[in-house]
């Protein structure tokens, strides 16, 4: 397998993302077709997702996430945030592409102080009720991966 193709974007992107999204998957491929495994968050995290008309919030976290912090995975791939111990929240403003259909980010807080005032992309696309969201990023070995991930509206 690999990541999905994303349609062509729709030219209404700024309205359809408003809203309150549930993360459904959050899947990692090389450019080869392998699937990769984010280690800080794992094969299927829990995640939230709101964007206002101007601002934005995410929530993650590691399904089997422990209380045990001697161990925390931390890293950042590039285009990315970092999540600490199992857990990634941050909030800030957007800009949406109309044409392409990318979103530009720009970080005003973080669980991570490294993350605030960090800008990063990501393409978007609304299908009824699913957002799709695909971003460039690197592993913790910095090997290439796309990562799409896929919500659903809550509201």
């Amino acid at each position: 397998m690999s990541s999905p193709i994303l349609s062509a974007p729709s030219g209404e992107l700024a309205t359809a993302i408003r809203g309150i999204w549930w993360l459904l998957s959050r899947e990692d491929w090389t450019h080869d077709g392998q699937r990769k495994i984010d280690p800080t968050l794992g094969a299927d995290p829990f995640g939230m997702l709101s964007y206002t008309s101007t601002h934005f919030a995410a929530q993650f976290m590691k399904r089997d996430r422990i209380e045990d912090t001697g161990n925390q995975i931390f890293y950042s791939g590039q285009n990315n945030t970092s999540a600490v111990g199992g857990y990634d929240a941050y909030f800030g403003t957007y800009e949406v592409n109309e044409q392409t259909g990318k979103v530009v980010h720009t970080l005003i807080g973080s669980i991570t102080p490294a993350n605030i005032g960090i800008t990063v992309f990501r393409h978007m696309r609304v299908n009824g009720d699913q957002l799709m969201i695909q971003l460039e990023t690197t592993t913790p070995g910095g090997e290439p991966i796309t990562r799409t991930l896929t919500w659903k509206r809550m509201n």
